[in-house]
């Protein structure tokens, strides 16, 4: 798939910033690829870019017009319609990370036909997969996990592969999801895999190597999470991790989108160790990653420095003070 910059970021009206969270990831990780966002009234996310009109964002060179939100279940609604039928119309084309296919709906179907513009799924894989086989692979593997849904486990991934290639290590980020998708132009969104063959799209995933290769590896959802927990567990079979970090946001209590209290540090650790051990027996946790973007400074400091006593691990938030301690212990 060919999605072509730089992007007009579509954020309709999100209710959160966490709704923007495919926006903001491009923003943050490929600044240069955004002209813009276009909000919808009632849009509470701000990606921090210049909001601009679908005409000015052509005039400034724009290609395509990127669906920045994610929403439970994927789905396309229907006042959104005419933002992305005018946008076609603009000459630009459509990527869409949703569940709803944009063929799918007559009017953006017409306009896309009319104008030659591309309607671009990013969560729609490209088969065939096979089943998974278990096998022991080549190379070396870290997994992003996380206590729910949206924690960073995405940034955690692309921080550490940062750093490993400041090391001289060779790594690759392997994305698992539509953000992450457009962030390093390739991947696998194993969440829209049928399911008995999304493991084994995570062998595909991350596949033999070189022995001294990581694949870094984006998780997705958590194994607690009544929503998501077989995404996650296809992933943790499929990658055979050497490694995982844990991800966790710490004030939050509840899942995200559900009724249901945010699993313990501890408990994904334990639980995740214990399931990954069907494909690798040698799986360890090699240190946790605290997103304290809601925490002043201070209690920053002081959420990492508690856990880092509570659990003898290394303890960092990647955005704001790095991953070395992560790395290091992952290349003991």
């Amino acid at each position: 798939m060919d999605v072509q910059q730089p992007y007009l970021v579509f954020l309709g009206d999100a209710r959160d910033a966490l709704a923007a969270k495919t926006g903001q990831g491009i923003v943050d990780w490929r600044p240069k690829a955004v002209v813009g966002q276009l909000r919808l009234p009632g849009c509470v996310a701000n990606l921090g870019v210049a909001d601009v009109t679908i005409e000015q964002a052509a005039e400034a060179g724009a290609r395509t017009f990127l669906i920045g939100v994610v929403n439970p279940g994927g789905v396309l609604p229907d006042h959104w319609q005419g933002a992305i039928v005018e946008a076609l119309g603009a000459g630009l084309d459509i990527a869409s990370g949703l569940h709803t296919p944009l063929a799918s709906v007559p009017a953006i179907a017409r306009a896309a036909k009319q104008s030659g513009g591309q309607l671009l799924e990013v969560r729609r894989p490209v088969g065939p997969f096979r089943t998974a086989t278990g096998r022991k692979r080549t190379g070396k593997r870290l997994l992003t996990v996380g206590t729910d849904c949206s924690v960073g486990k995405k940034y955690a991934a692309l921080a550490i592969e940062r750093e490993l290639i400041r090391r001289g290590v060779a790594a690759d980020y392997r994305a698992s999801g539509q953000t992450g998708i457009l962030i390093a132009g390739s991947g696998i969104p194993i969440d829209a895999v049928v399911s008995d063959f999304a493991a084994g799209a995570a062998e595909m995933l991350s596949p033999d190597n070189d022995p001294d290769h990581w694949d870094v590896v984006e998780g997705q959802g958590s194994l607690f999470h009544p929503s998501f927990a077989g995404v996650s567990l296809a992933l943790l079979h499929g990658t055979q991790p050497d490694a995982i970090v844990v991800c966790h946001e710490p004030t939050r209590t509840t899942m995200r989108n559900v009724d249901a209290p945010i699993a313990s540090i501890s408990d994904v650790i334990d639980q995740t160790l214990a399931l990954g051990r069907l494909t690798n027996p040698a799986v360890r946790c090699v240190g946790i990653a605290l997103n304290t973007a809601t925490l002043g400074s201070e209690a920053a400091k002081r959420a990492i420095e508690q856990t880092r006593r509570d659990f003898d691990l290394p303890v960092c938030d990647p955005m704001r003070y790095g991953v070395e301690a992560l790395v290091d212990e992952m290349l003991v």
